[in-house]
Formats: C-alpha cells, sequence, structure tokens
C-alpha cells in the first residue's frame, strides 16, 4: 500500500513538472492587464520610457514581474505571446515589449515573486482573450524585435551629468551596455543608472558624441558622430541599427 502510494505521489510531480516545462520552445507564464482601454496608464514606467507611445512602442506592451524584469535588464526586450487553455482565449500570437515591471504586491498577487507574469496593456491583452476573463494562463518565447529607423539616444542633464535613455533598439532588444565618446575623448562606460537609463559624470559639452550600444545577445553596434559639436540636453539622437 505504501509503495503504491510513493508511486502516486510520484506521478504527481511529474506531471506538475511537466506542466511547467517548456512546450514546443515555449514557457508557461500568466497574464493580466492594466493601463486603460487608450493604454495611457502604461507611460512613466520603470524602463525610463516616459512616453511609449512617441518613443513608437505603442499598445503592444508589457510589465513584467520581477523574475522576467530582472532588474530592469529585461528593457526593450520583446516577447511572442499566446494565450493557453482558457475558454476566453483567442487564437492571436502577438509580440509585446518590455517596457514596464509589475511590482511585489500587485492587485491579486500576480506579480509576486517567484511567478512569471506579464501584465499587459490592455489593448495588448485584448487581442488574446476576452477582457472579461480578467486573468489568463499564457504561452511565451523572447523573440528578436523589429523596430524602424536607428536606435535613439535621448540625451539629458547638466554639464557634470549626462543620462542618456536608449530606446528603439532592433535584435535582441535589451541592452547590457552602452559606451560614449567625444570627439576629444575615448570611448567611456557608462554605468546604468536605472531601467534603459545610462548615465557619466565625465564633461562632454561641446563635443561630437558616439555611441556604442551592446546587447543580451553579445552583439555590438556603432554609431559614430550622432550628435554634432553643438548638441544639446534634451535632444534625441537617432544612430545605426542591429
Amino acid at each position: 500500500m505504501a509503495a503504491a502510494m510513493i508511486v502516486q505521489v510520484l506521478l504527481v510531480a511529474m506531471r506538475l513538472l511537466l506542466a511547467f516545462q517548456r512546450v514546443d520552445g515555449w514557457d508557461q507564464a500568466h497574464a493580466t492587464y492594466y493601463g486603460g482601454s487608450d493604454a495611457q496608464g502604461t507611460n512613466n514606467g520603470a524602463c525610463g520610457y516616459a512616453d511609449v507611445f512617441s518613443l513608437g512602442y505603442g499598445t503592444m506592451t508589457a510589465a513584467l514581474s520581477a523574475p522576467l524584469f530582472n532588474n530592469g535588464k529585461a528593457c526593450g526586450a520583446c516577447y511572442q505571446i499566446r494565450c493557453a487553455g482558457d475558454s476566453a482565449c483567442h487564437s492571436n500570437v502577438i509580440t509585446v515589449t518590455a517596457t514596464n515591471l509589475c511590482p511585489q504586491g500587485s492587485f491579486g498577487g500576480w506579480c509576486d515573486s517567484p511567478k512569471v507574469h506579464f501584465d499587459l496593456a490592455q489593448p495588448a491583452f485584448n487581442q488574446i482573450a476576452n477582457l472579461v476573463a480578467g486573468h489568463v494562463s499564457l504561452e511565451y518565447q523572447k523573440v528578436n524585435c523589429a523596430r524602424s529607423g536607428g536606435i535613439r539616444f535621448y540625451v539629458q542633464g547638466h554639464t557634470y551629468f549626462i543620462q542618456v535613455l536608449v530606446y528603439n533598439v532592433a535584435g535582441a532588444g535589451d541592452v547590457t551596455a552602452v559606451s560614449i565618446k567625444g570627439s576629444n575623448t575615448g570611448w567611456i562606460s557608462l554605468t546604468n543608472a536605472w531601467g534603459q537609463n545610462w548615465q557619466t559624470g565625465t564633461v562632454l559639452d561641446g563635443q561630437a558624441l558616439s555611441f556604442m550600444v551592446t546587447t543580451s545577445d553579445g552583439r555590438t553596434v556603432t554609431s559614430n558622430n550622432v550628435a554634432g559639436s553643438s548638441w544639446q540636453y534634451g535632444q534625441t539622437f537617432e544612430g545605426s541599427q542591429f
């Protein structure tokens, strides 16, 4: 009898393990939505994208739970997602960009670690499931990002503090390193401040600026002299692309 019970327990454990393994290259997660029908509530997130619409990300965006967000390292990454196993599911497969963090303690506890969760912009959720469901099971896989135009560099700060928001990154999408070079300096590694904001205290006023960006797949692209020597804080410059 005891042996039979042990076998039964092992079978249940195996089923649970299989339920959380990859299926045909897809991983398991869950999804909710936020931000309203116009997705205006998805701006000003933890990635530093103050306006996801003007930056070109639109409404196909997601706030990730901490295990996926990885302290902001996932910002800009793209995920293909599909609803899985719920009666509310649509058959659509969509691609969303990580633009925010769904923090610990959010309503319903869906974003609490160690859960893998996508809090989608409402229009994105509506593409894969009926809104009335509120919450659905999900399958996802990380994919390359398709972007229009070059990488963008929004330069903020003042003479003794430069902060650069890096966005519109194609390929892997999630940036792991950024360097800057003035026309009178060598390459300077920027420190990640938060999200996709990168900073340095080096004085670069009056120098043409070049940027070097590395993504999570180890690829690097260099954008030479994208800002002329008369650049000003608060301006955005466009560089090369992956």
